[in-house]
């Protein structure tokens, strides 16, 4: 697909802003300040890289209120720039319109619900009671179980597994080895054994989801496990089952949620967080990447655990003191304790 041609100005009529400087050259894209070329849209949404915009190749640039008289380049004013600039690659990269028909290699139940509108991809498989949305789309090889519905607009690229009864909202994008749905990890101990715990809730995704490769969100063991509206997943999460993740909330790469945690909304977990079950986060959180959090978080805010990396033998020495931490402790109370008795002797 050819990328479209658009100026300033053509940008603005769609996505608003105020244009500064010459609005009615074309452009084919949208680069970075340091790799835009000529013809090109670039933007500045970090002060810290403001030096750069002295240098930049780039016909046009983005910018916020306060970098206004920044650049004399021509350029769109926007409140947020960084959102601004990703609505505008929409605009020069726009989805391939979806192809509506049932591939001949696809297997379809008779009893599912397809869309007139909707893609079924080949080797895709849609069972019985299933459901599948208008514009929908289930790429190749992905798996809708019996009794699954797809919402409107949904987009399954190759190879995602959603399985039996479980449901996917409006408008969601789900990448290539995500599986939702799947068994949550219920075991109970029986005399050295192990008794499997049937499954049997859902995993439900609001609107506007994205999950990423190979994300794993598993169904409930009784109750559901829900994703709300416009939560953002990246690749290689583990959601277990029962858990909640509030609306509007981003996990980075790699995160780990255990069984029947709640995550409040518009939170930002980092990459490799560790989250034990059974445990509440509240609204507006921030935990920082390879946390582990062992207790509920009550009270919005940044939150920060482990140990940054340093050169090797400053590690081990650290490690060797931490080993003794508690001996140290009990010598300085000790030597506290020792001070104030000969204190008081020399009064």
């Amino acid at each position: 697909m050819a990328t479209p041609r658009l100026t300033l100005r053509e940008i603005t009529e769609r996505l608003g802003g105020e244009v500064v400087g010459e609005g009615e050259a074309p452009l084919t894209g949208i680069a970075s300040l340091d790799e835009a070329g000529p013809g090109q849209l670039t933007f500045l949404a970090n002060p810290k890289f403001r030096s750069r915009l002295a240098g930049t190749r780039a016909a046009a640039v983005v910018v916020g209120p306060k970098d206004r008289d920044a650049t004399s380049l021509p350029r769109i004013v926007a409140a947020n720039p960084y959102a601004y600039y990703a609505r505008a690659v929409a605009l020069f990269h726009p989805a391939k319109p979806v192809v509506a028909g049932i591939h001949p290699a696809a297997a379809v139940d008779p009893a599912a619900r397809v869309a007139a509108s909707a893609c079924v991809g080949p080797f895709a498989v849609v069972e019985a009671g299933a459901t599948v949305g208008e514009r929908a789309t289930i790429g190749a090889g992905s798996f809708v179980g019996e009794g699954a519905s797809i919402g409107d607009d949904t987009f399954l690229h190759p190879r995602v597994t959603v399985y039996h009864g479980c449901v996917v909202g409006a408008r969601g994008i789900l990448h290539a080895g995500s599986v939702i749905g799947a068994d949550g990890f219920g075991m109970a101990p029986d005399g050295g054994a192990w008794v499997k715990i049937p499954q049997v809730g859902r995993a439900v995704l609001g609107d506007d989801v994205e999950v990423g490769a190979n994300t794993t969100i598993d169904r409930g063991a009784l109750g559901d496990t829900v994703v709300e509206d416009g939560v953002k997943l990246d690749n290689q999460i583990q959601i277990a089952h029962n858990c909640r993740v509030g609306a509007h909330t981003v996990i980075a790469g790699c995160a780990g949620i255990a069984g029947s945690t709640t995550i409040g909304r518009h939170c930002l977990i980092g990459g490799g967080v560790g989250i034990i079950g059974h445990l509440s986060v509240c609204d507006g959180v921030t935990v920082s990447g390879m946390t582990l959090v062992t207790k509920s978080i009550t009270e919005p805010g940044t939150y920060t655990s482990g140990t940054p990396f340093m050169a090797h033998a400053d590690w081990l020495r650290n490690a060797a003191h931490l080993r003794h931490l508690d001996r140290i402790a009990r010598e300085a109370r000790a030597a506290s304790r020792q001070g104030k008795d000969h204190g008081t002797d020399d009064d």
